[in-house]
């Protein structure tokens, strides 16, 4: 009886055995049975490239030259040829406010003046001959260069109540009416120069040293599919502390846009730094990622990227140079998959792609 419990022993033992080696045969069959092949992904091993970009600033086109036209004195017009959006010459002669005060006082020095003259030539003669003494004909030639004095003051102020235009252009609206007194704060029209148009835009500091007088830039209209260009021809001398833009003005060479159109002006640069292709860029809720070889898996990294184009997107931290990015097949990686590499491609292919 001893024997043959003993013999049921050793079975159960020996079943019990074989038991756990088959359990341990069918978990090893069914993990290499589900370990998944390589990824094949396309890399591109990360290294500084010129990327030419194109800078978009906004600005705005003014005419070359513009002023509101006022009086220089107080009193009522009495004379108006200002006519809505008229061309006009230099000096042409728009309003004239009354005057006949002041005219009445040029002629009564007018015929001082004639006195003056024929009494100083008159002493002349006699001290030519010792009829008179020196102090007495002085006396009368200081005279003559008085009423001169006060006659040039006079004109100064007559000029004054004739409103002319100071430049050759195109007037504005007409602001006043006939018969109105006016004082020199009230505008009667603007005039702005004809033909001629300047840009002012703003530049960031960092954008600066692209920037050179006489250098050609591209300017664009939301309204026209025109490209136009202008000349670079001013910097203002200081940078806004706020903003850190400095005030750039161009001269236009066009006369299709209008005074106070909205503009973009047109800036190429290049930037050297590393580039990858825009679909390696895996956007994420808080920074965008790129999957990069380390020991032949897939690992996401951080990266912050800079300028752009429709191909390629400059990083400027996250990744070194030499780091294997992963360009094709991103979308089937997984974090620590293994990867296969079927291609190395280079930056330049993507830069220069069409």
């Amino acid at each position: 009886m001893a024997n043959q419990l003993k013999n049921y022993s050793v079975i159960i033992l020996i079943s019990c055995i074989s038991l756990a080696a088959c359990k341990k045969n069918i978990k090893e069959g069914a993990q290499t049975s589900a370990k998944k092949p390589p990824v094949l992904v396309d890399v591109l091993i990360a290294d500084f490239n010129n990327l030419p970009s194109t800078v978009e600033l906004n600005g705005n086109v003014l005419p070359q030259e513009m002023i509101e036209i006022r009086p220089e004195v107080s009193g009522r017009i009495t004379q108006l040829m200002i006519n809505d959006g008229a061309a006009v010459a230099a000096g042409t002669l728009l309003a004239r406010i009354n005057n006949a005060d002041l005219q009445a006082q040029q002629q009564q020095l007018q015929v001082q003046y004639d006195m003056a003259v024929k009494t100083e030539q008159r002493l002349k003669k006699l001290l030519e001959i010792n009829g008179v003494n020196q102090a007495d004909y002085d006396q009368a030639l200081s005279q003559v260069n008085l009423i001169t004095a006060n006659k040039n003051i006079l004109q100064a102020q007559l000029d004054k109540t004739e409103i002319r235009a100071p430049f050759s252009g195109v007037l504005g609206l007409r602001q006043i009416s006939n018969g109105a007194y006016v004082t020199p704060s009230s505008v009667l029209t603007t005039l702005q120069s004809k033909d001629q148009f300047k840009l002012d835009f703003l530049v960031p500091e960092s954008y600066l040293p692209l920037l050179k007088i006489n250098q050609k830039v591209n300017v664009s209209s939301p309204h026209s599919s025109e490209i136009l260009s202008a000349t670079i021809v001013a910097f203002e001398s200081n940078i806004n502390n706020s903003t850190n833009n400095a005030k750039v003005r161009a001269k236009l060479h066009s006369n299709k846009l209008k005074a106070g159109s909205f503009v973009k002006i047109n800036l190429d640069k290049s930037e050297k730094g590393i580039v990858v292709p825009t679909n390696a860029i895996i956007p994420d809720a808080l920074s965008n990622q790129v999957v990069i070889v380390k020991n032949g898996k897939g690992k996401f990294q951080n990266v912050k990227t800079g300028i752009r184009n429709a191909n390629v997107v400059q990083i400027t931290e996250g990744i070194n140079q030499g780091d294997s990015v992963v360009v094709g097949g991103v979308l089937f990686v997984r974090p620590n998959a293994e990867l296969k590499i079927k291609q190395i491609k280079s930056s330049q292919d993507f830069i220069e792609a069409k």
